[in-house]
């Protein structure tokens, strides 16, 4: 395997001990001949064996994992027991290259385990395994249980049950129902020997040879083959992650509407990076969709064209410049602004101290050019280094770039990383202190965060205020598939403070002049039904545009199957009540396994 995806696949199984599993009550184990894979497994996600030894466990050898640090094979009992809550597969964990072969019948002597991928303060749900095993070989050449057929009927429609207050709302505890919760009928399964049959793809392949198909077809999909994520009551039930027991290289090459058809078959586990993970022995037939990339339309010569784009720590060693640039110009048509987040200094990662980014900017706006696109020029201001969070030593920053041919830009002094602008009335009319200028950089709400880059732009005569925004990640919160329900998003504390941060500055421009055209946009790193979002609008003082879409269309990122909002572009009341504003989100990349950035750009035409 790959070193990364070695790396990434070693942290699958080698993580902390459960630490819900010490509030657990444990049984003694029954006699070492009475003890099968279902009593193991329990009715709950925590063995009552966890921490114990058990003795000549019998089970089938269905799929074996020979490469990273998570090396073992899983093992399924031939003849289950009538609790569908039980599981009748485990994990073996030998941690060097098992010595047992698929269709063996064997016996297992070995240690409970209940891991959490990831470590516990990942709050991820734990996987139980047979560790420090004594392996018996008792015949070969078995046949392997039929896999269990997961399928749009066997899915709950209901994802998790609510946690257990008296447990920190873990559900570890809860005893499960796999007949109302997607996550317990997983759960139920895990380690067993599964199949999906003519499964749509709704995450593209990525680097480490993952991806993301859906058992449900019709479940919150859009015209191009993804399912939506559009509340934090849908997080989709028939979501399914596919890895391979075989080589990366043959895995298949897939994007979003495209089908493994035929039979995937595998055993069912559970990662960090998803949680729980049909890793295939048998891979379906790669069958394309067609999908192609969008265009959007260009703008006439009285509206003002304005996106945002996330290109995803750029940076002079890149090679995606020249496909960056095509975006640009053919994909979005040259938009009269670009708001750009994730452009790195001149020598990327590098921490050396240097902030400047002039190097980036500049080989992006020359390939802009070397496409047929305008000669553009730009604004930003360089962070104090290694203060605004994102890769170390990158340095990462928004920036403007503008085409001079059809907006200008007003320049007023004043503006620096430290120095927070403000809002000023001249003749009437709103005005900043400083252009650029970034949004009261010393506040702790951007604490190891990247500061708004505010700006004054001037397209026919009319004066438009943009604010560039990149808030702080959703790194750290727990995922949906977390032993904590509903799992806790921990980066909105801080999300929610820039949000204040950010709308209290449009409401100083529009105290001014009322009818003052704001664009506030960028990636948010939250939904356009999130609580920052409606810190953002305020009390109507911005509206998020993404939802003049449909409920269908509203997405810019894909992530484990779910494709959502995170980068948005919110107008001010007069943009707003013009009528006259469209606004595209143009899927070039999130959709795509050859990816030039994770995110896709957003594009508002209006007349100012």
């Amino acid at each position: 395997m790959p070193s990364r995806s070695s790396a990434r696949l070693a942290a699958l199984t080698v993580a902390a001990v459960c630490s819900a599993a010490s509030a657990v009550v444990l049984t003694s184990p029954a006699h070492a001949d009475s003890v099968r894979i279902h009593d193991i497994q329990g009715s709950t996600r925590i063995s009552p064996f966890a921490g114990q030894k058990v003795t000549d466990v019998p089970g089938i050898v269905t799929a074996t994992r020979t490469y990273g640090s998570s090396r073992g094979f899983w093992i399924q009992d031939p003849t289950p027991d009538d609790n569908p809550a039980t599981s009748e597969g485990v994990f073996v964990f030998t941690s060097s290259t098992p010595k047992v072969a698929v269709g063996d019948s064997v016996t297992v002597t070995g240690t409970v385990s209940e891991y959490v991928p990831g470590g516990a303060s990942s709050g991820n749900q734990s996987v139980t395994e047979i560790t420090k095993p004594t392996v018996t070989t008792v015949s070969t050449g078995n046949a392997v249980p039929a896999p269990v057929v997961v399928d749009e009927d066997s899915v709950p429609d209901v994802y998790a049950p609510q946690g257990d207050t008296a447990a920190a709302g873990s559900i570890n505890g809860l005893t499960l129902d796999p007949s109302a919760y997607a996550l317990d009928y997983y759960e139920s399964l895990e380690g067993m020997n599964l199949q999906v049959e003519d499964t749509r793809v709704v995450t593209a392949t990525d680097p480490y040879s993952e991806l993301w198909v859906t058992v449900k077809p019709w479940e919150h999909h859009n015209r191009r083959g993804g399912t939506v994520y559009g509340s934090y009551a849908s997080q989709n039930t028939g979501r399914l992650q596919i890895q391979s027991l075989g080589p990366t290289a043959d895995f298949p090459k897939a994007n979003v509407g495209d089908t493994l058809e035929g039979a995937t078959t595998g055993p069912l586990d559970f990662n960090q990076f998803g949680g729980y993970t049909l890793v295939a022995s048998k891979l379906g037939t790669l069958e394309s969709g067609g999908l192609e990339r969008e265009t959007t339309q260009k703008q006439s010569h009285r509206e003002l064209a304005v996106a945002t784009y996330n290109v995803e720590n750029l940076d002079p060693s890149d090679a995606t410049f020249d496909k960056h640039a095509a975006a640009i110009v053919n994909n979005l048509q040259s938009p009269d602004i670009v708001s750009l987040e994730e452009i790195q200094d001149n020598n990327g990662a590098k921490d050396d101290g240097t902030v400047d980014a002039s190097q980036t900017v500049n080989k992006l706006i020359d390939a802009i050019v070397a496409a047929g696109g305008p000669k553009y020029d730009w604004r930003s201001i360089n962070p104090v280094n290694d203060q605004d969070g994102g890769e170390p030593g990158g340095n990462i920053r928004q920036v403007f770039l503008f085409n001079p041919e059809r907006v200008s830009f007003v320049d007023r002094a004043g503006g620096d990383s430290t120095t927070a602008v403000g809002v000023t009335k001249v003749n009437g009319k709103a005005q900043l202190t400083a252009s650029p200028g970034r949004i009261d950089p010393a506040n702790a709400a951007w604490n190891s965060s990247r500061k708004p880059l505010a700006g004054e732009f001037v397209f026919r005569g009319k004066t438009v205020f943009v604010i560039a925004n990149h808030l702080n990640s959703k790194g750290g919160d727990q995922g949906l598939t977390s032993q904590y329900q509903p799992p806790v998003r921990s980066s909105e504390i801080q999300r929610h403070a820039q949000a204040t941060e950010v709308n209290a500055f449009v409401k100083d421009i529009l105290s001014v002049q009322k009818n003052a055209n704001v664009i506030a946009l960028g990636d948010m790193n939250d939904f356009e039904f999130s609580e920052t979002a409606k810190i953002l609008e305020g009390d109507g003082e911005l509206w998020s545009a993404i939802k003049s879409l449909p409920r269908s269309e509203r997405y810019t990122y894909d992530y484990q199957g779910n494709q959502q909002v995170l980068d948005q572009i919110l107008i001010s009341p007069s943009i707003r009540r013009g009528c006259d504003f469209e606004y595209d989100s143009v899927h070039i990349n999130s959709e795509f396994n050859d990816q030039i950035s994770d995110h896709d750009p957003q594009v508002l035409r209006f007349r100012p």
